[in-house]
């Protein structure tokens, strides 16, 4: 599904990514970790196209990211849902709005809405909170919500970048569980974190990124 072809970026004071290649397999769920400033977030951009290779090329699926025309880059984006650190919840909107929101903005109808909605809020296990503003939820009831609006439009791929940064552990256990269901359920997901602990418990593939350098690739079995 991704590939990264001798991929490195450069600024004019640093190396951000340096000749790195890998492939993620649709269906996988791929954990990278390591300090901040490895260049785990540059990586994500560009498979958003939000950043572009010096060298290198990367590949979602059988597109050329880096080619893809700027009209295209809406249909792109749309095929991955993004988890932020920060949630980047919309603070005048409840809990169904949030993600109803999300809906509107790819044309989906009112019926489907009202449809969906509920559901992926189960999922995230959210009901009891439908009607609520992000403010008067906890950290972790708001990634959560954050989760249910970058999965609602069924995304291929799932990029949760640094998801669990803010939050306590018993928050961080329930997030990570939460990634590896919708994994389960088929999507793809890419998680960024410094936190070892966390890729412990997943169990799955994990990239150790380190000054701009792919430095271990290992698989799991759990």
């Amino acid at each position: 599904m991704i590939y990264f072809n001798n991929v490195s970026k450069i600024y004019k004071d640093a190396t951000a990514l340096d000749d790195i290649t890998f492939t993620v397999e649709a269906g996988e769920f791929v954990s990278f970790v390591g300090h901040s400033g490895a260049g785990k977030t540059t990586l994500t951009k560009m498979i958003l196209a939000e950043e572009m290779p010096s060298l290198g090329t990367v590949f979602f699926e059988s597109v050329n990211v880096n080619k893809v025309k700027n009209k295209d880059l809406t249909k792109l984006r749309r095929r991955i849902g993004i988890v932020f650190q920060d949630y980047k919840l919309l603070s005048n909107k409840t809990a169904y709005e949030n993600i109803a929101f999300a809906m509107e903005a790819v044309g989906k109808t009112e019926e489907e809405i009202k449809s969906d909605v509920p559901h992926v809020l189960e999922l995230v296990d959210l009901s009891h909170r439908v009607y609520h503003f992000p403010n008067q939820m906890s950290g972790g009831e708001q990634q959560r919500l954050a989760i249910a609006r970058a999965i609602i439009n069924q995304p291929e791929l799932i990029i949760a970048d640094e998801p669990t940064g803010n939050l306590d552990p018993v928050n961080t256990h329930e997030i990570v569980q939460i990634l590896k269901k919708i994994n389960d359920l088929g999507t793809t997901v890419i998680l960024t974190t410094h936190n070892r602990g966390i890729i412990e418990s997943v169990g799955k593939r994990v990239i150790t990124m380190e000054n701009g350098k792919i430095i271990r690739d290992t698989k799991h079995n759990k």
